[in-house]
C-alpha cells in the first residue's frame, strides 16, 4: 500500500465521526505530531503518539474503535495509517491535511 492508497477522510467527516459516531465505538484520533506540535495547536481528545515513537509504543493503541490519525498536514499520519493498517488494525483512516486542514476548517 503506498501513502497516496491508504484509507482518508477529511477533517469534516473526521469531525463527524468523533462527535456522533453511527455504529459501535468512537473512533479515537491519534496525533503522529511530535510533542512541541501538540503543545501549539490540538483537537481535543486525542491521543498523542509521536511518530519518532510510534514503532515503540502503537501496540498500546486499541482495535476494537477506528482510528483516525492526524499529523501537520498529511503525510507522517499517512505513513502511520499504512503502517497500523498493515499490523493488522482493523479500521485506520488518516486525516487529510492534518491539524493545518483542522484549524482552516474551523
Amino acid at each position: 500500500m503506498h501513502q497516496h492508497d491508504v484509507p482518508t477522510i477529511d477533517v469534516r467527516e473526521a469531525a463527524r465521526r468523533t462527535g456522533d459516531p453511527a455504529d459501535g465505538a468512537a473512533p479515537l484520533i491519534v496525533d503522529v505530531r511530535e510533542l512541541d506540535e501538540f503543545t501549539w495547536l490540538r483537537v481535543p481528545d486525542t491521543l498523542l503518539l509521536p511518530i519518532s515513537r510510534f514503532a515503540l509504543g502503537f501496540r498500546q493503541l486499541p482495535t476494537d474503535r477506528p482510528l483516525l490519525v492526524l499529523c501537520k498536514s498529511g503525510g507522517r499520519s499517512a505513513m502511520a495509517t499504512d503502517f497500523l493498517l498493515r499490523s493488522g488494525f482493523p479500521e485506520v483512516h488518516n486525516i487529510a491535511g492534518g491539524i493545518l486542514a483542522w484549524q482552516a476548517a474551523g
